[in-house]
């Protein structure tokens, strides 16, 4: 594979911590959810952060899709991504638990899902985590 782009990201305290990217584009902080055994705060965490960047690369991968289609999508598409955290079934530590909603107006059902299969295909999210998490699209 030929590396077009990289960034490099840290993080420090874990769940309750910070993150942030290399070149200070990015800063948070982290806090564990309640529903984890967390104090709840402000700050938000890997699933949030796994959720937005999901959806942000499924639908770069939906207008890539699109132009090779010759299609215009509307400014008004959206990818909403969302994540579950829980123990894995077998024991073995923890998952995910990952839906892709796909909103394409302007487009047919039918058309809309080809689409969004096709972007499934090429989304390096996608690829990242076919064989390991099943990943449920719809479209909306």
């Amino acid at each position: 594979m030929k590396v077009l782009y990289t960034t490099k990201g840290s993080a420090t305290g874990g769940r309750t911590g910070s993150a942030g990217s290399e070149d200070g584009r990015l800063k948070v902080t982290l806090d564990t959810p309640k529903e984890l055994g967390g104090n709840g705060g402000e700050g938000t965490n890997p699933e949030q952060l796994f959720a937005a960047g999901y959806s942000a690369c499924f639908l770069g991968a939906l207008k890539f899709i699109a132009g090779k289609a010759k299609v215009q999508l509307s400014p008004d598409t959206k990818v909403t991504a969302t994540v579950g955290i829980g123990p894995r079934d077998d024991g073995r530590g923890f998952g995910l638990d990952v839906a892709l909603q796909v909103a394409v107006p302007g487009f047919d059902k039918t058309v809309a899902e080809q689409l969004v299969e096709q972007a499934h295909l090429v989304c390096p999210y996608s690829n990242a985590t076919r064989g390991n998490l099943d990943v449920r699209l719809s479209v909306a």
